[in-house]
């Protein structure tokens, strides 16, 4: 037990400090967040309290105000917190495989399953909606990546639904605070043998950077040709 006290203890000042690392962070996108933190803090506590009040038990209905209003005040800052961060990576390059890598249990993600000399990127996503294909860049030009995409998936998995999106925030697109909630919104179709079948068969191509072309240039040292390889003329 005296072990793990130290590790709790250095554990704490590590989670304050991430804390005030974001709050900062989420002052210089928000700057009325301490302002509307205190606010929900306060209502909150009020409101118990004189609830409290009224039914005779000040007391009790204070501390449970003062609790949930530190609830409240969390909630609200998480929340915040997120907003703040999409704004910031609205328009980044990869911004979209961020959002992507912490969409939640059921869906396998794949990044940059395609991409073109612009640096526009589609990338993919499979669980029981189906395949998602996500786009990011130029919207007039990944309409090509998309489609070419769309064919391949529907060549291999043609049983499988694909949907494809566009982040952006123009006309038919979809805001990257919006991307995962949009996701999930999707009407589930498949069995959870299914997808995993569905990712057993796309694993097989493998993606954008497991197929990349050797780099040109000098043979590192130690390397050897495969047998079989070209000859020297």
């Amino acid at each position: 037990m005296a072990r793990k006290e130290p590790a709790a203890d250095a554990a704490n000042p590590g989670r304050l400090k991430q804390i005030a690392l974001t709050y900062k962070m989420t002052r210089k996108a928000d700057k009325k967040i301490g302002l509307v933190l205190a606010a929900v803090g306060i209502v909150t506590f009020g409101v118990f309290l004189a609830i409290g009040f009224l039914i005779g038990h000040p007391i009790y209905l204070g501390i449970l105000g003062l609790l949930l209003a530190f609830l409240a005040s969390a909630i609200v800052f998480g929340r915040r917190a997120e907003r703040a961060a999409f704004g910031q990576m609205e328009g980044q390059p990869g911004a979209a495989a961020a959002v992507l890598d912490n969409i939640g249990r059921g869906w396998t993600t794949t990044p940059a399953v395609a991409m073109n000399r612009n640096q526009d990127v589609v990338h993919r996503a499979v669980g029981k909606a189906g395949i998602v294909l996500i786009a990011e860049g130029n919207p007039n030009r990944v309409k090509t990546l998309l489609a070419a995409e769309k064919r391949k998936m529907n060549r291999i998995v043609a049983d499988v639904p694909v949907h494809d999106l566009v982040v952006g925030t123009g006309e038919g697109q979809v805001e990257l605070k919006k991307l995962r909630t949009t996701m999930l919104k999707l009407p589930r179709v498949l069995t959870g043998p299914q997808v995993t079948a569905t990712n057993d068969r796309l694993r097989a191509l493998g993606d954008l950077m497991s197929n990349m072309p050797l780099p040109k240039g000098p043979m590192p040292k130690g390397m050897r040709l495969p047998k079989g390889g070209p000859k020297a003329r």
